[in-house]
């Protein structure tokens, strides 16, 4: 475990910066503001665009967040260095109205 790693577990709180991707609606990057994006893998970042600052964030274990936990992303930041927040999947009779044929044939 890194000093770092011990520093945010010991406080129990990460000073956590989200970014959003420009190319994919609903994804988000939330990383440790003091490292940035040092430890996001390139191939991810091609893969999500250029990320744009969307907040900043104390983040804490109960915190509470829109799809998941602060306890969930502060272990995935300490153990991979960043935490991806993937769009929610689109239930299958949202995507059956877009196959269904909208022109009458008779």
């Amino acid at each position: 475990m890194t000093d770092t790693a011990k520093h945010t577990t010991m406080q129990g709180k990460l000073l956590c910066e989200v970014f959003k991707s420009p190319r994919k609606e609903e994804m988000y990057l939330y990383v440790d503001k003091r490292k940035g994006l040092t430890e996001v893998p390139e191939a991810l970042l091609e893969r999500f665009g250029k990320p744009i600052s969307a907040m900043t964030l104390i983040l804490t274990a109960d915190k509470v967040l829109a799809r998941t936990t602060g306890a969930e992303v502060m272990k995935v930041i300490e153990e991979k260095g960043f935490y991806l927040q993937m769009p929610p999947a689109k239930d299958d009779y949202l995507l059956d109205l877009y196959r269904t044929p909208t022109e009458a044939k008779y």
